[in-house]
């Protein structure tokens, strides 16, 4: 038994065949994580989709900002906008299975000693708040309230995390720093305007990964979102994201039964300028 962990697919269904046929990847016996942004800006959005669904238990996904956007265009509740490749899906007969099981995802997953999530994790969160607030994303995106959330999921306030948020503040928050973080102060505030690499971090703001004191500093955290930052590979963070979707690879790490993490990569052709 192999364990994947697969960054951003973006749509790229091609490519990430390829990479699964590299890793001899079989669902009767191997697990798959993909770490967010399963679809848009790629050409195959639906695709993805189906191929995921059809491996059963053998696949785990958390959301990305892009898969959010995505339920939120098919609520009424967010708009397509102009580099979205997402008409196929919305426009597909299977739809609401495909819609369904994207719903059915996690935000965030801790196995195998790696926690999982699409973008970040605050400074004071552990992995212990990181699962539980996670958890209270999930069971709105399972429920009935799903349409009303994400009506009022957009927004960059509150831009910290506090013990004492609730409802919708509370939501936001989690939902922004696990699936749009970058950088952020050293006592949590994010910042969202800043899309470029490590280095270009803003005045008074560091990578998320680098605050002094991050509570989940000892585990290892696996993540995508972050095509400007590149490849990393540290003990406590994996940075998985390669920019498939931009004309970079498609990246997999690979746990082994003999407990041996290996890289593996395909080259994917571009489907997108970056803009």
């Amino acid at each position: 038994m192999a364990v994947y962990w697969v960054g951003d697919v973006q749509g790229c269904d091609a490519p990430l065949g390829r990479l699964l046929e590299i890793c001899d990847f079989s669902p009767s016996r191997d697990h798959l994580f993909v770490l967010g942004d399963l679809v848009n800006r790629g050409p195959a959005s639906a695709e993805v989709l189906r191929r995921l669904m059809a491996f059963g238990g053998a696949v785990d996904c958390v959301l990305g900002n892009h898969d959010l956007h995505l339920l939120a265009v098919a609520a009424g509740a967010g708009r397509l906008k102009p580099m979205d490749t997402l008409d196929g899906l919305l426009n597909a007969d299977d739809r609401p299975a495909l819609l369904d099981w994207l719903r059915h995802q996690r935000m965030a997953i801790w196995q195998h000693d790696v926690l999982m999530v699409h973008a970040g994790v605050l400074p004071s969160w552990s992995v212990t708040t990181a699962l539980a607030l996670a958890a209270e994303v999930e069971a709105v995106l399972r429920g009935p309230d799903l349409s009303d959330f994400l009506h009022q999921m957009y927004g960059n306030e509150p831009a910290a995390w506090h013990d004492d948020l609730k409802g919708v503040d509370r939501l936001r928050v989690t939902v922004n720093a696990l699936t749009r973080l970058r950088f952020c102060s050293a006592d949590g505030v994010m910042e969202f305007a800043t899309k470029e690499g490590a280095g270009a971090a803003p005045e008074g703001f560091m990578p998320w990964f680098d605050v002094p004191g991050r509570r989940t500093a000892d585990e290892t955290v696996a993540f995508g979102h972050w095509s400007t930052l590149g490849l990393l590979q540290r003990p406590d963070v994996w940075a998985l994201d390669t920019g498939c979707v931009w004309g970079g690879c498609l990246s997999a790490m690979r746990l082994g039964s003999d407990g041996q993490h290996e890289l593996l990569q395909v080259k994917c052709e571009q489907a997108q300028q970056p803009g």
